[in-house]
């Protein structure tokens, strides 16, 4: 029986997600997180000495430490979303320390934030809690509105400042992504050989991927292949959202597909479409973390709690959730991560 805190949350979804047992992708096939990751599965790979290092150092910090899971801390949409529409929920988090100490209060196994936030308080926290450096943003202020993935740094300047990775985003199927696929897949290379770990967030943009009154960006089947791509460039750990439908393909009627993918490899559960995701990271070789998405107010808690839930029982690898989190008080912040974090924590929850 799960954590009674976790159960009461989830409600009338509890029996639903923590009972469902799996009949597509057996879970035996699945490489699922454990302490022993590093030896697991990285040490037959080509990543140097360095670069396991900064892997272990990331699963060997803050709450979920040893354990194979990991919790970050986001904090990018001041340059996606623009810092006022941030931030005004809680204008602290215009204080670049703030945001580090945060991830540190709760726990996280990381800070992910821009290089002017990291770098300004880099000599203070770097060796205290891993900086995720993250390299490419969307600028918002260009209009009428573009959407495109630029470099904002250097990989040299990330390394400098004492980061443990560095973490960037593709828009797979836009005009642009095999421009960043390109920019991105260059300065993976470059960080591994400086050794550090590389994240990446592996998002779709598409007007064309809405159809029929249906969002397919979270897809299983295209945001899978997205992680796909993604791992294909050496990213070490990839992000994704929780897949809220199938068959995007099929609908959009492009790429190629196999009636399989839907009826053998996948279900309408949705553990069972996030763990469609995982097999795409090379069966879990390459560790999943869905992200916590936006803030709703009262039903933040519940919602992270439930992405954690599918995520950890497809064989994902943690969560990163920040605006949930960073859009309250600093106390309800921490106490909303650490729930998060006992869903990991909880050996009760396992793989369905």
């Amino acid at each position: 029986m799960a954590n009674t805190k976790i159960i009461n949350i989830l409600g009338d979804q509890s029996e639903f997600l923590l009972g469902h047992v799996s009949k597509t992708v057996d879970k035996s096939l699945i490489h699922a997180p454990s302490p022993n990751a590093i030896d697991n599965v990285w040490i037959d790979s080509d990543r140097n000495i360095p670069t396991l290092n900064s892997l272990q150092r990331l699963f060997s910090h803050g709450r979920l430490a040893n354990t194979g899971y990991l919790s970050i801390l986001p904090v990018d949409q001041d340059i996606e979303h623009t810092a006022g529409a941030s931030f005004a929920p809680n204008p602290i988090y215009f204080d670049s320390e703030n945001i580090v100490k945060l991830a540190i209060e709760s726990g996280c196994s990381a800070v992910a934030s821009t290089y002017g936030v990291l770098g300004s308080v880099a000599r203070k926290y770097a060796h205290k809690i891993p900086f995720v450096v993250k390299i490419n943003h969307n600028e918002l202020l260009t209009y009428p509105n573009t959407y495109d993935q630029v470099l904002f740094g250097t990989i040299k300047e990330a390394w400098n400042m004492g980061a443990t990775a560095v973490g960037a985003t593709i828009y797979f199927g836009s005009e642009e992504s095999r421009r960043q696929i390109v920019d991105i897949s260059k300065a993976f290379e470059y960080a591994h050989e400086l050794g550090m770990a590389t994240i990446l967030w592996c998002y779709l943009r598409n007007s064309s991927f809405k159809k029929d009154g249906v969002d397919y960006h979270s897809a299983a089947d295209l945001s899978s292949q997205a992680n796909h791509i993604g791992v294909t460039i050496k990213a070490d750990i990839v992000k994704q959202k929780l897949p809220t439908n199938n068959g995007g393909f099929k609908a959009i009627n492009f790429a190629k597909w196999d009636e399989r993918m839907y009826t053998e490899l996948s279900s309408d559960h949705p553990i069972d479409l996030c763990r469609y995701q995982v097999i795409n990271g090379y069966m879990g070789r390459v560790g999943l973390i869905n992200s916590g998405g936006e803030s709703h107010g009262a039903s933040d808690l519940k919602d992270a709690v439930y992405t954690a839930v599918v995520n950890k029982r497809a064989g994902g690898m943690g969560l990163i959730c920040g605006r949930k989190a960073f859009q309250r008080p600093m106390k309800e912040g921490v106490e909303l991560i650490n729930t998060i974090q006992d869903v990991y924590l909880d050996k009760e929850i396992t793989l369905a």
